[in-house]
This record gives C-alpha cells, structure tokens and sequence, in this order.
C-alpha cells in the first residue's frame, strides 16, 4: 500500500514538472499544458480517494497516544 501512495506522489510530481515544462516552453493556454493540470487534478483525486477507502477498510489506522 505505500508503494501505492508513493507511486502516485510521483506522478504528481511528474505532471507538475511537465506543466511547468510546458508552461515555460509554450503559452499558458496550451492545450498540453491544460492536459498536465487534468492529469494532477485526476491523480490527486484518485489518491485522496485511495486514502479514504483504505481507511475505512481498515488498512490504514491514526495514530493512537
């Protein structure tokens, strides 16, 4: 499961940097750029989702004190 949530950070990150790759190399209303930013939008869902429902399968717990 971490290797899940790293792999998906990653990719994030990845997308930010093609973004601003894009963002440097071409205008702001580029059309790869727009596809970097639905991309990091998609990936970010998709890990927050992950997140959630692994809580509430019980693969994640909070930390108790």
């Amino acid at each position: 499961m971490k290797y899940v949530v790293i792999a998906l950070l990653l990719a994030i990150v990845i997308s930010l940097g093609t973004g601003l790759f894009y963002l440097r190399r071409e205008d702001a209303d580029s059309p790869k750029m727009l596809r970097a930013l639905e991309i990091r939008v998609g990936l970010s869902l998709v890990l927050i989702l992950f997140l959630v429902a692994s809580y509430f399968l019980g693969w994640i717990v909070p930390p108790t004190q």
